[in-house]
């Protein structure tokens, strides 16, 4: 019989789908496994009030009871949280690791909804520092949380975000990557991801149209999928990239607002 592999998702939904545990799930199953979600939040978009983002938190002890149902097998091979929405939610996801003793977990510090600009929570955020990034096997920010975990606000070149992965690392990840995408200027999209010792920096030329919404949660499923699989975090980083590269690649227009990444990506080129 084949061997069952096991990944798991803390985080939102999206109800476009491009994003949250719609992604995680699509990617996960693009890797050969077996997908756990816990919700946490449902996030919808009101087209009547330009995309307008508005997020219904899932209370604390629900995600507790899904959490119990998920480990009720034992660990998982891998897991990720993405958007947590309060500080309680992000003591039951670390309660639910400590106590699985869950290795492999891939902290995706999720503070923004796509084109909003105001961390929905900073308490959530604070605790996500503070709880979570120790247990982090590999941590994701994108330039906006990269800012706010390191201290050093806007980022805005390939050393600032070399910098805030090293002050992240030492908030006690093991492994930082830094997503700079199509944010940072210049025609490569950048990540920067930082071991304890050296960095490493992946770039690949910026696509256009971008229908990019939900690559930070596709990139950090993938890297979910990657480690499940027994690659080690550079390996599954750097095939995160392509993946997510490619999910790019193949994304349509939803709608005049949102451009979504196609999860298949990766295997349709292939």
């Amino acid at each position: 019989m084949t061997q069952i592999i096991k990944t798991l998702t803390i985080a939102g939904s999206d109800s476009s789908g491009g994003a949250g545990i719609q992604a995680d799930l699509k990617t996960f199953e693009e890797y050969g496994t077996y997908g756990f979600s816990a919700l946490t939040t449902i996030v919808t978009m009101d087209p009547d009030n330009g995309w307008h983002h508005n997020v219904y938190p899932i209370d604390a002890s629900i995600v507790a009871e899904q959490l119990k149902t998920i480990f009720a097998g034992g660990p998982v091979n891998a897991m990720k949280t993405g958007m947590l929405g309060s500080v309680e939610i992000v003591r039951v996801a670390e309660q639910a690791i400590k106590e699985n003793l869950q290795t492999n977990v891939v902290i995706d510090p999720v503070m923004v909804c796509k084109g909003e600009d105001e961390v929905l929570n900073p308490d959530s955020a604070e605790a996500i520092r503070d709880l979570l990034l120790p247990l982090a096997t590999v941590v994701t920010p994108n330039l906006f949380e990269a800012g706010v975990l390191s201290g050093l606000g806007k980022l805005s070149t390939l050393e600032d975000m070399k910098e805030a992965a090293r002050l992240i690392h030492k908030l006690g990840a093991r492994n930082v990557v830094v997503k700079g995408g199509k944010a940072l200027g210049g025609d490569q999209a950048i990540d920067v991801f930082f071991d304890g010792s050296e960095y490493t920096v992946f770039q690949t030329a910026k696509i256009e149209p971008a229908h990019n919404h939900g690559a930070g949660c596709t990139f950090a499923a993938a890297i979910t999928g990657g480690l499940a699989n027994g690659l080690s975090v550079h390996e599954a980083v750097a095939k995160a990239k392509d993946f997510v590269s490619a999910a790019i690649r193949n994304g349509f227009a939803f709608n005049e607002y949102v451009g979504p990444v196609f999860h298949g990506g990766y295997r349709l080129e292939r």
